[in-house]
């Protein structure tokens, strides 16, 4: 198993990957003990030309854990164009089930690997800002560094 720490502009970030790929990036209170290797060392670099807006798709491999539903919500996150959002109904229509506005809600809830799966992007049907795991003023904060360099 890999782990990395990563400062990132919205706060440390942990970064874990296996045999197949990252599979957390999520917001970490402080560091701890990290076991550096090729998938989280990339994802970091891949990381850092996101936050100075020479990346808009990232390339590391995927490794993620979830229900076949809440893979095929993650996918649809995956198909979101950078810098453009989209609402839960549209996300839901998305993977074929428009009924699914709330468990698609709650997939993005449990999505692990925060801005490489850009959950940040998913917003209410009125434009607000809703549910975001790391918080809304770090949903706004991804957001508004999209529109900068979109």
């Amino acid at each position: 198993m890999e782990v990395l720490y990563y400062r990132s502009p919205v706060g440390l970030l942990r970064l874990c990957a296996d045999g197949a790929g990252l599979y957390e990036a999520a917001l970490a209170d402080a560091a701890g003990p990290a076991c550096p290797g090729p998938t989280v060392r990339q994802a970091a670099r891949e990381l850092e030309e996101y936050f100075a807006g020479r990346r808009k798709a990232f390339t590391v491999p995927l490794s993620l854990r979830g229900t076949p539903f809440q893979l095929k919500a993650w996918a649809a996150l995956c198909a979101i164009p950078y810098g453009e959002t989209r609402s839960y109904a549209q996300q839901a229509a998305a993977i074929g089930n428009p009924k699914a506005c709330r468990a698609v809600g709650m997939a993005n809830h449990r999505n692990a690997v925060l801005i490489l799966v850009p959950c940040h992007r998913v917003i209410g049907a009125d434009g607000s800002l809703v549910g975001y795991g790391g918080g809304l003023e770090v949903k706004r904060a991804l957001l508004d560094l999209e529109a900068k360099y979109r």
